[in-house]
């Protein structure tokens, strides 16, 4: 793989704290516009632009867009972000809980996503998608990382744990708990080893940010174009043919369950709905006031009725790995034949809750009427299994925590515009 150091803004050390924020997407737009009402300053006003607007205003205005623009580059005049103009790599270390995951702050070749070397297993939304091209587009950067997983390296690890001997750059607390910690890597001999290694590691996996990530590759298309038709070399080299991403370990990675919640029970009474399961091949427990203990994978618990039951499915299909995910399976034999949901990514009778959520919590969104489906985490080997087939999982199948905050790392990617603006706008250094 072709993973670069890069040349960045990022926070000065004694902003970085408060300008740090969690990813655009797992706010919705009330949500946004409350978490910047009590972070004033956070990078989640240039990631959600439209926070600074009133709420029935247009989120995807050209106004809007502009908005985080000008943030983003008065953030860089007024000393809360500073130009690293060396390039680097950095180390990444998320502590939750006690677990760790470290990880390598690169630019990696959008070639490799194109060609298939940086594995998908999401398909995109075009709204969501077309959303982040004119962020980038309109700001001239690149402000969210992918996370990108690896199958483990001992050589990569050294690599790592030697260069987290230094004193970092960055160590705080964020208001979830979680210790972010980052260190710089510019020694010219640190950098050439890592670079060297990358070329031995021979595919990643995208993790999270699968929108960011084809929309990045949207781009870099247009600019590829936009060179070739003013007669420029379009040779795999400038700033916007590369992709903001942090690499882990596979094994470091955490991931919870992603619940399902249904609206209703589909004009079904309980024992309808408990015949139908079994003559679907699911195995479905008795009635009890305790939900069950979700861990191992092909069992899961279901909320209805007023009750909890443990379900487990049928045996999985050795030679699919999608087919064989639970996500598929509870799909393909309660979620669609069962309870009616035919379209899991636009059926409004649905709702996905990811992370850490008690089973009281769920009992309580589904009510006296829904259904709750509380299942086992995706495996970290499962995923990779789909992408390696270049295979599609189910919507909502993976929730990784902790998330990647936003803003610690800015990359320019189209320096004429970054530069046009501040001649327009009478901002020197």
């Amino acid at each position: 793989m072709r993973v670069e150091p890069f040349v960045c803004y990022r926070p000065s050390p004694d902003h970085a704290a408060t300008f740090a924020a969690p990813p655009y997407d797992v706010f919705d737009r009330a949500a946004a516009r409350d978490y910047v009402a009590a972070h004033p300053g956070s990078f989640l006003e240039v990631d959600r632009p439209e926070t600074g607007f009133p709420p029935d205003h247009d989120m995807y205005a050209p106004e809007v867009y502009a908005h985080a623009e000008d943030i983003l580059h008065e953030r860089a005049h007024d000393g809360t972000l500073v130009h690293d103009g060396t390039p680097c790599y950095y180390l990444y270390r998320l502590v939750r809980e006690g677990r760790a995951q470290v990880g390598v702050v690169a630019a990696c070749a959008l070639d490799d996503y194109l060609d298939g070397t940086i594995r998908r297993h999401e398909l995109t939304r075009p709204e969501k998608e077309e959303d982040r091209v004119r962020h980038i587009r309109t700001t001239g950067c690149q402000t969210g990382p992918i996370l990108l997983a690896y199958r483990d390296d001992p050589t990569m690890d050294l690599l790592v744990s030697m260069a987290m001997a230094s004193d970092p750059l960055y160590d705080f607390t964020d208001d979830e708990g979680i210790r972010q910690t980052v260190w710089r890597i510019a020694r010219p001999a640190a950098v050439e080893a890592l670079r060297v290694m990358w070329d031995k590691i021979p595919c990643a996996y995208i993790a999270d940010g699968h929108h960011r990530a084809a929309s990045a590759a949207r781009v870099c298309r247009e600019m590829r174009e936009k060179r070739a038709a003013e007669g420029e070399a379009t040779d795999a080299n400038a700033a916007s043919d590369y992709l903001l991403a942090v690499l882990f370990p596979a094994s470091q990675l955490t991931i919870l369950p992603y619940e399902r919640i249904v609206a209703d029970t589909n004009d079904l009474d309980e024992e309808a709905l408990v015949a139908l399961l079994r003559g679907n091949g699911v195995e479905v427990g008795e009635r009890e006031d305790a939900a069950p203990v979700v861990q191992a994978p092909g069992t899961l618990g279901i909320h209805a009725f007023g009750a909890w039951r443990q379900l487990r499915l049928p045996e999985k299909p050795a030679d699919d790995p999608v087919a064989a995910l639970d996500v598929s399976q509870v799909q393909e034999l309660v979620l669609e034949p069962v309870l009616g949901i035919h379209d899991p990514t636009r059926d409004p009778r649905i709702s996905y809750v990811g992370g850490t959520v008690t089973p009281e919590e769920l009992a309580a969104m589904a009510g006296d009427k829904g259904v709750a489906l509380s299942l086992s985490a995706t495996r970290m080997d499962e995923i990779m299994a789909v992408a390696d087939v270049q295979g599609l999982m189910p919507p909502k199948s993976t929730w990784f925590e902790p998330k990647l905050r936003s803003g610690l790392f800015v990359r320019v990617i189209d320096s004429y515009r970054w530069l046009q603006h501040d001649i327009e706008h009478g901002i020197s250094k």
